[in-house]
Parts: structure tokens; sequence; C-alpha cells
């Protein structure tokens, strides 16, 4: 039976059709205001609001209320509270008052703050935001917050990405002025994250105590096919993933998400899922809640969903590509270059103003994307490298050149010749798509693609927006004091001159190539290769001029999040690194030890019938010098894990996990991969690569 979306689409969601049904007037228009253009809402309001959203949860099945928010803990947390209220005469009616909505009260001591506040120190407050809206989830109304602490610091992801939002408005306003645009009231970032993920069958993964405790498999040997076909991708779908597949569109899209692509993507069991752009709030919002509902559905349908960075090793791991754009509420795309973007000046302002950010504060952008997981990821011939850079394609390089010569630029044909009659001719993009590049100009948007598919999409747009605000600041102070008449020709200088000056970030070719490691470093564009060399940076001193400058963080605040980031890295490393000792110790080991036996006893047999053995005795060799070097490196791993965790400054701890552990945990793969490969299927005691990713 077919479904109109539109029939069910957001009906779990108190969403502005619901909130102008249910709220008086009044309130529905200060409710609007507030979601639109940032105005406070008067708090008389609040009550109002929490009584139809009440009434409204509870014909919709809810019992309880959360306040959903966003720590630094990588997830989002939740304490849910029921709307009961106990009578006289020992029964209950449902209530929830305007205080409960507004505020909420977690143990702030319990979630990481990097040495903000002591354990003694547990309170802390979630704070609603009016802006992204509340919905119905498993019996209970899930009302978006942000939070902070008691004495006022940021605990959490959400908080920075509003500010970042305000800051980034208030200066493309500024700038938006010196055109002449006097309409537009408010700028907003807009983001569609493109998911990408891999789906395993749930048996094997219970399987697998690696991807039980770490999301990713430690140990495993390629199967003899792996992606180099090229045949997964955009395949078609197998009726499992295409089962799950509808029932995860349809959830999402009764939780009011914008999901619209769906597809294999290129490695074995993975896949790809895509919403239409949204605000960044909301966008960010809605990941997290897509990611949670990609994992709860896939164990209905007998699967695992993995959102880890790299879980297969030999093959891609997934990103979550961040497609970043400014718009303003007047109907602009301000990275939108139109027919002409040579005489489109408003245009190569905006444009100016992240070329020159992202030069700047690469370093910035390169922690956003920071994690243990991605640093599997990032440069391995499937993800962009580690260096930022951005590609621009050939009609906007073109623009910039002319832009810096004083030239002029003609555009080429904008029509698409497929040389085929009965094809119809169509619109040619501005520019080609360059998939290596970690920073790429898609036609009206930038695409960042570093980023991790685990990961929280407010850090990483947070940066963008206060990045691109403060070369906004910087560009409406020159201009507003230059004349009218001088204007078009004064700016015009202005931006070729920053061109000239951050013309190294740009790179069209690419970003795979060894060429462009040496290239870049030539010119002294950054290369941090890991989370522990890029974070440290986050403290930097013009970084923390940047945040302190727009109120986005304090110093205290920045020195913590660099803290719980290398705290974070540390311990990934760690849970890793001891789980392969116990994989080892209990079951590889054992495992190997045991086929050394049988074969030692069939040598023995053959040897007393007088028999050869050689076979056998070939096979004994390899697989116990094989046991013999993961033993080894087995004893030596559990050493020096031991020695980096004893470490007391963060700083080293993560350094030792990166020079010291790393290395030995890969010395250990080695060794077991290898002799996975020499061991029956029958007696290896975990499921195979070629089990997990083609048996889905």
């Amino acid at each position: 039976m077919s479904k109109n979306v539109a029939d069910f689409f957001a009906c779990d969601v108190f969403n502005d059709e619901v909130m102008k049904a249910r709220l008086p007037k009044a309130v529905y228009k200060a409710l609007t205001k507030t979601r639109k253009l940032g105005v406070p809402l008067d708090p008389t309001y609040a009550d109002v609001v929490a009584n139809a959203l009440k009434d409204w949860a509870i014909e919709h099945g809810a019992t309880h209320y959360t306040h959903w928010f966003q720590p630094m803990t990588g997830s989002t947390a939740e304490k849910h509270d029921s709307f009961i209220t106990p009578t006289d005469n020992g029964m209950v009616i449902m209530n929830f008052s305007g205080k409960e909505l507004v505020k909420g009260e977690p143990d702030a001591s319990s979630f990481p703050s990097g040495g903000l506040r002591a354990t003694s120190s547990a309170r802390g407050y979630t704070a609603w935001d009016p802006t992204s809206f509340c919905f119905v989830k498993e019996g209970s109304l899930y009302i978006p917050t942000a939070f902070v602490s008691y004495t006022g610091e940021t605990l959490d992801k959400k908080t920075p990405l509003l500010r970042s939002m305000d800051v980034l408005s208030q200066q493309a306003i500024r700038v938006l002025r010196l055109f002449g645009n006097t309409t537009a009231t408010k700028v907003t970032s807009t983001v569609g994250p493109e998911q990408e993920y891999f789906l395993i069958d749930k048996d094997m993964y219970d399987k697998r105590e690696d991807l039980i405790m770490t999301g990713r498999t430690l140990f495993g040997a390629m199967p003899p096919k792996g992606q180099e076909l090229d045949d997964q991708y955009f395949a078609n779908l197998k009726p499992r993933i295409r089962d799950y597949m509808a029932d995860l569109d349809e959830r999402l899209w009764k939780l009011g998400v914008f999901a619209t692509t769906k597809h294999n993507e290129v490695a074995p069991a993975q896949h790809e899922m895509a919403p239409v752009f949204s605000t960044t709030n909301i966008s960010t919002d809605q990941n997290e809640l897509a990611m949670e509902v990609m994992k709860k559905l896939a164990v209905k349908h007998g699967l695992v969903c993995l959102l880890h960075e790299k879980p297969f090793e030999g093959v891609n791991g997934s990103g979550k590509h961040n497609n970043w754009s400014i718009a303003t509420n007047d109907g602009q795309n301000l990275l939108n270059p139109g027919s002409t973007p040579m005489e489109n000046l408003q245009f190569l302002t905006f444009l100016c103003a992240v070329i020159k950010g992202v030069d700047e504060y690469a370093d910035l952008l390169r922690i956003s994307a920071a994690s243990a997981a991605n640093d599997h990821r990032l440069g391995a011939n499937e993800a962009p490298p580690a260096i930022i850079s951005i590609f621009m394609g050939e009609e906007l390089q073109g623009v910039l050149d002319a832009l810096v010569s004083g030239g002029t630029y003609v555009s080429e044909s904008k029509t698409f010749k497929i040389g085929v009659d009965a094809l119809p001719d169509f619109p040619k993009d501005s520019t080609d798509r360059n998939r290596t590049s970690p920073f790429a100009f898609t036609g009206n948007r930038f695409e960042f693609r570093m980023v991790g598919s685990s990961e929280n999409i407010a850090c990483p747009n947070h940066m963008l927006n206060t990045i691109v605000a403060s070369e906004l600041c910087d560009i409406a102070d020159q201009m507003e004091r230059v004349p009218a008449e001088q204007f078009r020709e004064e700016l015009k200088k202005l931006l070729a001159d920053i061109v000239t000056e951050h013309k190294r970030v740009i790179f069209n070719g690419d970003g795979y190539s060894d060429a462009w490691v040496e290239e870049a470093a030539k010119r002294g564009l950054p290369n941090y290769k890991t989370t522990a060399d890029c974070v440290p940076h986050y403290a930097d001193e013009k970084n923390v001029k940047l945040f302190e400058k727009f109120g986005i963080f304090t110093k205290a605040e920045i020195e913590a999040r660099v803290e719980i980031l290398l705290e974070c890295y540390a311990k990934t490393i760690n849970i890793e690194s001891l789980t392969m000792i116990d994989m080892a110790k209990k079951k590889y080991i054992p495992a190997c030890l045991s086929y050394s036996k049988e074969l030692a006893d069939a040598i023995a047999v053959k040897k007393s019938i007088d028999v050869c053995a050689c076979v056998e005795t070939e096979m004994v060799k390899k697989i116990t010098d094989l046991t013999k070097q993961a033993y080894d490196a087995t004893a030596k791993l559990e050493e020096v894990t031991a020695v980096a965790a004893a470490k007391t400054c963060m700083k080293e701890m993560a350094n030792a996990y990166r020079d010291t552990v790393l290395p030995l945990m890969e010395e250990l793969r080695n060794a077991v991969d290898a002799l996975e490969v020499l061991l029956p299927s029958t007696i290896w005691p975990v499921p195979a690569y070629s089990e997990m990713i083609f048996n889905v």
C-alpha cells in the first residue's frame, strides 16, 4: 500500500503548525519571533507553552518529559520525569509547569568538565532551547536544551553553537548593510549532514568483543575481495537493507527529520543517509536524533548499525560530510555565485571571508574533526588528508585570479551537452566536485568532508560560524569607514589582497596524492596527523582571542576542552589496547596453540607409520612463530599501556598512547591477522571479515 508522507510527516513534533493551532495568538507570535529572530521570550508565556506541550504530548502517548542535551561525552543525555502530581485523595493529576519547561537540573559533576567543576560541585542547569522543536519519542516528551554549570560555564556542545549563530548573524548583517540590504534582519548558517554507516548481522557482532567494546574491529584479515571492483557503490539494495532503510525513513519522517537520500556506499556493508538542509542547530539536533534511531532500529532488524569512523581495516571508513552555507531571512543564499560571479561583489565578499578564515584558523577546523576514531580515517586514501585546504573549481578559480589581476573572467557555456539526440541538454554546475578535498565549494555551499561519522556536528559548525563571523567583522570594520562613492573599488582592492595573502590554502588537485603533502608543507600549511598533535593548539593565543572576542568561550572553557579531548583520546586507545590484550590472551593465542597441538599430533601419527609430514611440520613452524610474535607483542602492549595510563599530565598521556601504545597495537594485529589466514575457519574464534561485510 502506498504512503503519502505528507500525511504523517512530523506527526510526533510540536512544530510550527501545531503551535499555531494550540497556543494563544499572542503567545504563538512571541514564540515565533524567538525562533526566527532570536528575540527573548516573555517568561510569563512559559506556563502557557508548557501546558499546551503537556496536553499535546499526552495525546501522543507521553507520560514523561526529559530535557534532552548534548554534553561533551560525544552523545546526547536525558533524565526522564513523569507528568504526575499527587493529589490530596491519593490520586494524581498530569501537570507540567513553565518552570519545568524552562529549567532542569542534572548532575553537572558526572559529565566531563575538564576541571571546570569538581566532583563535590554537582549543580548544573539545562535551559530550554525554544529555537528547536520539541518531540515525542518512546513515551516521553523531548525538550531540546543547553547545558551549563551552576557558575555559568558551558558544559555542552549546543551552547557554543547557538552563540556562534548569533555572532555570525550580527556580523553578516553589518556586511549586508554595506551593500544596501535593509530587508534582511537575520542571517543563519544552514547544514545538511550526509551520514555514512555500516550494517552487519547482530549475531556476528555479538561474537566480536572488539566491536562491542570499541565499535571497530581491532583484528581482522582482509578477505579475497574488498571494494576494489567498486561494485558496492550505488548498487541495488539487498532486501534486508531495503527494509531497514524504509523503516528508518518512516521513523525519521515522523520525527520531522528531512531524510531524502539513501544508498549503498563504497565499502561492502556501508550505506548513507542524507537529509535536506536545515538551520544549523535544528540540523544538529536532528542528526543526533537520527544516529540514535539508526542504532535502535537496526537491532529490530537483527542488525547492528556501526557509526565508528573505521570499523573495518582495508575498506573505506565512514564520514559525515558537513554541507555548510549561509542564508538570510529575506531569501538569499549568500554563497550562491549567481550567473555572473565576477560581478557579484556580495558573493565574493562572503567567499573571501571563508577563504581567509579557513587559512588563518585551519587548526581549529582540524580540531573540530579530531578523535582517536577519525585519525584512522583521515588521509587513508578514502577521506581528506589531515591538511586543511579549499577546493574552488575552475570557474571560481578563474574569477579569483581575475580579481587579483584586475582583469575580467568570462564564464564558459552553462549547458551540458550529452551528445545523444533523445537525451535533453541540462544546466551545468559552476564547479566540478573534488572528493579528495576536505573543504570543497560545491555550487552554493562548502562541503566539510573531514567530519567523522560518529561526531556531533555542533563543534565543526560553531567553529565555522565563529571563524567566518570574525572575518566578516574585519571586513565590515574596514569598509564602514569608506565613502559610498569609493566603496566598490576599495572593496575590490581588499578582496584582492585577501586572495593574494591566503591563496596558499586553495588547492584544486588530488588531495590523496603524496605530491600534495609535499606541496602543502612548502606552502606552510599545517599537517596535524593525529588528535594528540592538533588538540593542544585549541588554546593557542590567537584562538583564545577569537573565542573570547565573540563570547563563545572563556580561556578556562577552552583549556577544559583541550583536557576533555585529550582525555577522551587517551581513554579510547586505552580501552582498545586492553580489549586487544584480552582477545589475544583468551581467544587467539589459545586457538593457535590448540591447532598447533592438533598438527603436532598428526605429525606424530604420520611419523609412527613412516608417512611424510612435511606440510604439517611447515604449518606448525609458521603458526608457532607467529603465535610467539603475538604472545610477545601482547606482553609488551600490556607493559606500555600501563605506563601510559600512569601519566598524570593529560598531554603526556595522549602522546604516550600515540607514540608507544598504537605502534604495538599494530604489531599485535599484524601477527594475529597473519595467523587468521593460516587457521581453519572452524577453529578461528571470531567471525571473519568475509562473513561480516558480505553476509547481510
